[in-house]
């Protein structure tokens, strides 16, 4: 097989998906054919995240890596030691020929797919660490000594677009935090990992000693809260790009009302790998936060006077429960009316009818 790899074809595509990140995938096509393999993916090595950038060639087996639970018995993680001294890592280096066609992972995982041969290509971005998996078909055999060389050029070669995309990522990280600040909305954003990235002036004043950032990690002094936190957090980071908004988490304070923490996942609406904001954590405080006008939601909905209210005492984020209470009606009472109102509002869950009410607050002409 040749040795001669179009690095330049490679890198440009890198550059115009760290520009643009819905391009990602349209790369991972130009990387398979610049390089003559079947298929190629871009990875993070310290996690599992789904949805990752993939030629289309590969997509069937990306289905049965994750159906069939071989994304937790990836042997071929085991090149990541490797990278601290070679940029290019293959499956020769972790095992024989021999070990290679009576393994599992080989033969019943990829022989069914036609593959057998990887060369896993550094790819450095700030503190993290992805891969560019260039995959083989078992009659084209493993990567030639000169083909690998080649490619540890290439692994240079993109530390500069792995930079840009990570300069543009941050620039969008910030912008995205401006608009929340704008619109008085605490938020703070969270790498791939789960650790904060950044916040706004708003979520870091509204955090105390109850509800704080300790070693990177948004943490609340109960450690059940804490817990349900990072279990919403995980859902979004290893969840389909389709996963937009996860229920609200209560985080308590003593003597006071829970902080309500949304959970949004930035990848639903253009998912960059080598970005550093994956999610952002949307902050509201019950007893602070702004409520449009019973009257502005039942104008805006067509809500009865009912719904209107139901919708009004909802908007602070409080439950169903605890508002039908305050209401005076039955739980069963207020279950219909707020049927009736997802389906004048258009929504499906009481976090997205809180997130849209949220909206009305600052409509022109009136003040928080």
């Amino acid at each position: 097989m040749a040795t001669d790899f179009d690095l330049e074809v490679i890198e440009r595509a890198f550059v115009e998906a760290a520009i643009d990140p819905t391009k990602w995938n349209a790369a991972m096509d130009v990387v398979a054919r610049a390089t003559g393999c079947v298929g190629a993916l871009l990875f993070d090595t310290d996690s599992r995240l789904q949805g990752i950038p993939q030629s289309e060639s590969v997509a069937g087996a990306t289905e049965s890596y994750i159906n069939g639970g071989w994304v937790e018995r990836d042997v071929r993680y085991g090149v990541v030691p490797l990278f601290a001294r070679k940029a290019v890592a293959t499956d020769l280096d972790l095992f024989t020929a021999d070990q290679i066609a009576r393994h599992p992972y080989y033969q019943e995982f990829l022989a069914p797919h036609g593959l057998r041969w990887c060369a896993c290509v550094k790819v450095a971005s700030g503190g993290c660490l992805w891969s560019l998996s260039l995959q083989r078909s078992i009659e084209q055999g493993p990567f030639s000594p000169a083909q690998l060389l080649t490619l540890a050029n290439l692994s240079r070669r993109l530390g500069t677009a792995s930079a840009m995309s990570r300069m543009l990522g941050f620039a969008r990280v910030d912008a995205a935090l401006d608009a929340f600040e704008t619109s008085r909305t605490a938020a703070i954003v969270f790498d791939a990992r789960g650790n904060v990235l950044r916040l706004n002036a708003l979520a870091e004043r509204m955090l105390n000693g109850a509800v704080r950032i300790i070693g990177m990690r948004l943490s609340s002094y109960d450690r059940n809260a804490s817990n349900a936190f990072d279990r919403s957090l995980k859902k979004i980071l290893l969840g389909t790009p389709t996963s937009a908004v996860t229920e609200p988490v209560a985080l308590p304070r003593p003597g006071q009302f829970p902080i309500l923490a949304y959970v949004l996942g930035l990848k639903s609406i253009a998912f960059n790998p080598l970005a550093p904001g994956q999610a952002v954590a949307v902050l509201i405080d019950p007893e602070t936060a702004s409520k449009p006008e019973q009257a502005t939601i039942q104008a805006c909905f067509s809500l009865s006077v009912a719904e209107s209210k139901l919708a009004h005492r909802l908007a602070s984020g409080g439950s169903l429960e605890e508002v039908a209470k305050a209401c005076g009606i039955s739980y069963q009472t207020a279950r219909n009316q707020l049927k009736a109102i997802f389906s004048k509002t258009g929504t499906h869950r009481q976090s997205e009818l809180v997130a849209l009410l949220s909206g009305l607050c600052h409509v022109p002409g009136k003040t928080a």
